[in-house]
């Protein structure tokens, strides 16, 4: 950005920043601090009576000021909260010279810059709570305003930073001047430990897996495509983390779990990033029936753990406690759809796509007709959180088929407030039965499905020297985030989303 880009207000902050190097004051000096408490611990902590929080050391944003004659306020905001300051000229500026006060603190200064604050805490003449300075130290000087919100006495928020594109580009800004913004990312934090938490205690190991790969696997679904210029050969970025933590099973692993990052080449919406978080989980001697209640207890813990088991998702209440519905995914669309597809061929299904006026192409096979059906009539009325189980074997390449049908497949997915949550098996673990599936998954790529999945021959090797009976789960951190919080989009609970790139 060129100098004369700058507005008025910009261009006398860097005055100002010119001004305190005059002054041999360095407006970014050393990054040791002897921070000793914040605020919000000075607000829960601070007795008058025991005479503690006498030696206060804090840091944070000025977020407002009341500039008066020999004494002022301002309001300091860190990590936690905010807190008011009172700053009295002859406390900061002991000696003769006053600069410190007339001149840096109150020519100088300016809202948003980070300044540091040792002194005692005390209640004012009013019964407000507040940091009596006695040392000011400018620790990083703002060259920018921040948006100024107010909120009025009956709480009416004016002049907010509200603008959805711009919250998402500057989220620095956003947590600044919308601190409430910080507790959907701090409860992102807290489902992710309890996560882990139930994780550990089944005894799996939390590992590492490749995110660039030579065979994006794992799932059906459009990749990125870069280049490893040592090797000279195209690369993947990771689509699912599935088969090298199945890998891991097969060596001798009873259980292992990885928070991932996945890259789906696709569409962006509400619920869709392209760069998004996945929890994989697989545990051997184990089968999708007791994923399902290892998957209950987990979620109940999880919503427990942000604030109870009735969430507001869509403006519905949907309640957390188990158990959830379980519904054969052929019943469901039967119920919702008012047919029955059961033993269709793709001629058939097609035909049926056509009279239900659901959107098809000409490379999708049987799985995605049966999909599409399901997506157009059922996804949206799977408010409450169901299982929906037993999925064809042409929908479920990866999958076990069931054991008392082997045209069905040992599958259930998660649905909540009509979005899928979750997706999991009973694993494949049929080296000859899987390479066939992968085979089919080829033929669907060759007729111009480019999200159909490749045959990976090193996986199917890894399965021909035995995997134990496994099962295994894959939940999206961020939809899961989405659920807990009552966001409303996925935008909302990612720090940095995917955005068109801004021109400078």
């Amino acid at each position: 950005m060129a100098i004369t880009d700058l507005n008025e207000q910009e261009l006398g902050r860097r005055e100002s920043l010119q001004k305190l190097r005059e002054l041999g004051i360095n407006p970014y000096p050393a990054p040791l601090y002897p921070v000793n408490t914040t605020t919000v611990a000075i607000a829960e902590g601070y007795k008058p009576e025991e005479n503690n929080f006498q030696d206060v050391c804090i840091a944070g944003r000025i977020m407002s000021r009341r500039i008066m004659g020999a004494a002022s306020f301002m309001e300091l905001q860190d990590s936690e909260g905010r807190i008011q300051v009172y700053v009295k000229r002859d406390e900061i500026c002991p000696d003769e010279d006053k600069t410190m006060y007339n001149t840096v603190f109150k020519k100088l200064l300016d809202i948003g810059d980070i300044i540091g604050i040792k002194g005692f805490a005390f209640f004012t003449q009013t019964g407000q709570l507040s940091v009596h300075a006695k040392e000011l130290t400018v620790l990083s000087k703002s060259l920018r305003v921040l948006p100024i919100v107010k909120t009025d006495a009956d709480g009416t928020v004016h002049d907010g930073f509200a603008d959805p594109e711009l919250r998402y580009r500057q989220r620095y800004v956003d947590l600044v001047v919308n601190p409430q913004v910080k507790e959907v990312f701090l409860k992102r934090t807290q489902i992710i430990n309890t996560m882990r938490e139930c994780f550990n205690a089944e005894g799996c190991l939390e590992v590492e897996t490749p995110i660039l790969q030579a065979i994006p696997g794992g799932a059906t679904a459009r990749p990125f495509i870069t280049h490893h210029n040592a090797l000279d050969v195209d690369m993947y970025m990771r689509i699912a983390n599935e088969l090298y933590l199945k890998r891991l099973i097969v060596g001798g692993f009873s259980g292992v779990y990885e928070f991932a990052k996945n890259f789906r080449n696709e569409g962006m919406d509400k619920t869709h990033n392209p760069e998004f978080t996945c929890v994989e989980m697989y545990i051997a001697y184990k089968d999708y029936i007791w994923m399902m209640a290892f998957t209950e207890k987990m979620l109940e813990k999880v919503a427990e753990a942000t604030g109870g088991l009735v969430k507001t998702i869509g403006g519905q209440e949907i309640s957390f406690k188990g158990p959830f519905r379980r519904l054969p995914i052929l019943e469901a669309i039967k119920e919702y759809a008012g047919v029955d597809v059961k033993g269709m061929d793709e001629a058939a299904l097609r035909e049926t796509c056509k009279k239900l006026n659901v959107e098809v192409s000409p490379e999708m096979g049987i799985g995605k007709l049966i999909d599409a059906i399901f997506g157009e009539y059922c996804e949206k009325n799977l408010v409450q959180p169901t299982f929906v189980i037993d999925y064809p074997v042409e929908m479920s390449p990866l999958t076990k088929r069931c054991r008392h049908d082997d045209t069905l497949t040992e599958r259930f997915e998660l649905f909540v407030g009509g979005k899928e949550l979750a997706n999991a098996y009973s694993e494949l673990n049929d080296p000859i039965d899987q390479l066939e599936r992968f085979e089919e998954q080829a033929a669907l790529k060759s007729k111009g499905d480019d999200e159909a999945m490749y045959i990976d021959y090193d996986f199917v090797r890894a399965l021909e020297y035995g995997m134990p009976p496994t099962s295994g789960i894959g939940i999206g951190i961020d939809r899961l985030t989405m659920f807990m919080t009552g966001a409303e989009a996925i935008q909302d609970v990612l720090f940095f989303p995917m955005m068109r790139p801004e021109k400078f």
